[in-house]
């Protein structure tokens, strides 16, 4: 009886151990799981956090991106509206390509008084001025020979007109665009032509720095006239020489084929950087670049101009079509060629002019030197090298323009030369 009940007990024993790790395991289990929890609902919103903090910052980056490109998107529409409207607008308006032209509202530099040439350094120069039309008035500057430095001070106009019979020979400067008489490039030209021993005589066209009027072709071309009339008539038997620079140089050949066909030339032409008619400069200018192949340049750009009456065509001659100047009843079309010129021409020009290009400069002078009106004449041109850098209007810098003017117009024999 005793054996039977003892693996009895032994068995209840092993199951309430049994059963007392099993409920051990299940309360490990269901502790294990609470802490699991616990560590979750503590860590999970600081876990989450930088997550969200960087969505939001990718979002404020992309948001910034598309913002920059909206914006830069409407600014290329705008410069692409604008690039399309300008040649409608300059060809509804040829005015503008006038005004582009001349420039003659850029005043460079600014805050000087051209009243005192002696502010730029220019103590033996006398202002005054000068009305070639009714209406129309033109400042002018006349600079005698340094040599006159001391005897100039104090003078006043009359001292200077009648030193203009002196025997020092003369150079009536026909400028260019934009700016005045008192550009810093062309006072330190005036400043070396002087020290030569030359008088020096420029001016203001009609519409530039203080000389009244609207400025055109005709009216710059008549200016000069009336300027160049007003040197020989107190200049006597003294030499006087036209000097021209960049659109000045359309100035001078209209100046001289007028006074040639009226038998009264200059003693020579000075032609420095020219080009062969506005129409190829305006199209090899710098700011042309953008629009040079645009469908219908030519008819946008260049038409315009010639229909504002602007030709300077140095290369040929001009349409024949008559024109009154004052004091003179009816004459040709202002526009004339260099081959119907009859003086001696030199012509300066840089390689590496960025504004009248070399190559324009030459072609005039391919232009003039087989001319019939040139057979009795000299007529040079003198590149200056691209290393020297004198560009568009530093050729007066170079050491050898003495010597280059002293050669050409101390001699007098027919000559071609380049």
């Amino acid at each position: 009886m005793r054996k039977r009940t003892e693996p009895v007990a032994l068995e209840h024993e092993r199951c309430a151990a049994a059963g007392s790790s099993s409920s051990g395991s299940a309360a490990a289990a269901l502790d294990a799981d609470c802490r699991l929890k616990q560590n979750l609902r503590l860590t999970g919103p600081a876990a989450a956090e930088p997550r969200c903090a960087a969505d939001a910052g990718m979002k404020r980056a992309l948001g910034r991106r598309k913002g920059v490109w909206l914006r830069l998107r409407k600014i290329l529409f705008c410069v692409l509206g604008l690039y399309i409207a300008i040649p409608f607008l300059i060809k509804l308006c040829p005015g503008i390509q006038a005004k582009l032209i001349f420039l003659n509202f850029v005043r460079v530099p600014y805050f000087i008084d051209l009243k005192k040439p002696q502010d730029q350094g220019l103590n033996h120069t006398c202002n005054y001025y000068l009305q070639p039309e009714e209406d129309v008035t033109i400042g002018v500057w006349h600079t005698v020979p340094a040599v006159w430095w001391k005897n100039a001070q104090g003078k006043d106009q009359m001292w200077y007109e009648d030193a203009l019979a002196s025997s020092h020979p003369i150079i009536l400067y026909l400028h260019g665009n934009a700016g005045t008489r008192g550009g810093d490039h062309r006072v330190e030209l005036y400043k070396v032509l002087s020290s030569l021993g030359y008088h020096v005589v420029t001016f203001d066209y009609r519409g530039w720095g203080d000389s009244v009027g609207t400025p055109s072709e005709r009216g710059m071309t008549y200016d000069a006239l009336h300027v160049f009339d007003w040197i020989k008539a107190r200049s006597g038997d003294n030499p006087v020489y036209i000097w021209g620079h960049s659109l000045g140089t359309g100035v001078a050949t209209n100046l001289v084929r007028r006074l040639c066909e009226r038998e009264t030339p200059p003693d020579a032409l000075i032609l420095e950087s020219p080009f062969t008619n506005i129409r190829e400069e305006a199209k090899s200018h710098p700011f042309s670049v953008i629009y040079r192949y645009f469908p219908g340049f030519d008819w946008f750009f260049l038409d315009p101009i010639t229909s504002s009456g602007i030709k300077f065509a140095n290369d040929e001659k001009g349409s024949g079509q008559l024109c009154p100047f004052p004091g003179l009843g009816l004459a040709p079309s202002p526009s004339y060629s260099v081959k119907h010129i009859s003086c001696p021409l030199l012509i300066l020009h840089a390689e590496d002019d960025p504004v009248v290009p070399f190559q324009l400069g030459r072609k005039l002078y391919s232009i003039a030197a087989p001319a019939r009106s040139f057979r009795d004449f000299k007529v040079q041109f003198v590149p200056f090298h691209s290393d020297l850098g004198y560009r568009h209007k530093y050729i007066y810098k170079s050491p050898e323009l003495p010597r280059i003017l002293r050669e050409f117009l101390g001699k007098s024999e027919p000559e071609h030369q380049h």
